[in-house]
C-alpha cells in the first residue's frame, strides 16, 4: 500500500491561542519533520512546533541524508522567536523513529524509502515546498527568517490541525 503525498501551500494561521490536549484523548499526536541534511529546514520546523504546541505533540525530526551538524545560522534563526535545537542532532529516518508517527512532513526534495511507509498503520504524509530565497541572491541571516517565518505560518496550521 503506497501512502499519498498531499503537497500544502503556507495559510494564514490564526491568532495565537494555547492549545493543549484534551484529557478524554490521552494520545499525543507524532509528528515527524524530514528533509535532506535534518541540520537546518526539518530542525527549524521542529523547533517551531514544541514552541507553539508544547507537551500536546510528540515532535521529531530526521534526514534522509543527515549531516554532521546542525546550522548555527538556523538555530540563531529560531532562537530570535523563542524556540531552541537545545538536544537536538543530525539523525537518519530509521523504522524505531518511525513508530507511532501519525504524520510525517517532508521539507523540500527529500525522499523518503517508500518500504518504510508501507502497511495498514502508515502515517500521513505531506510535501511542504518552502520558499528558497537563496534562489533569488537572499542570503545569510535574512534568508533564514525568510524561510523560518514561511515554516511558522505552516507550523501554526499543522498544529491547530492535529490539536482540534
Amino acid at each position: 500500500m503506497t501512502t499519498p503525498v498531499v503537497t500544502t501551500e503556507p495559510t494564514e494561521p490564526d491568532p495565537i491561542v494555547p492549545i493543549t490536549a484534551t484529557t478524554a484523548d490521552p494520545h499525543h499526536p507524532t509528528v515527524l519533520f524530514v528533509c535532506v541534511r535534518n541540520g537546518g529546514k526539518s530542525q527549524m520546523a521542529a523547533a517551531l512546533t514544541r514552541l507553539h504546541a508544547g507537551e500536546s505533540l510528540t515532535v521529531r525530526s530526521a534526514g534522509t541524508d543527515p549531516g554532521e551538524r546542525l546550522s548555527a545560522e538556523a538555530a540563531a534563526s529560531v532562537e530570535q522567536v523563542g524556540a531552541t535545537f537545545r538536544g537536538e542532532y543530525p539523525k537518519a529516518i530509521t523504522e524505531g523513529l518511525l513508530d507511532g508517527v501519525d504524520r510525517i512532513v517532508v521539507i523540500g526534495e527529500a525522499e523518503i524509502d517508500p518500504a518504510l511507509l508501507d502497511g495498514d498503520d502508515a502515517p500521513t504524509v505531506e510535501r511542504w515546498q518552502t520558499d528558497e530565497p537563496s534562489e533569488r541572491g537572499i542570503e545569510g541571516q535574512e534568508r533564514l527568517a525568510i524561510i523560518r517565518d514561511d515554516l511558522d505560518t505552516r507550523v501554526r496550521a499543522l498544529v491547530q490541525e492535529l490539536l482540534v
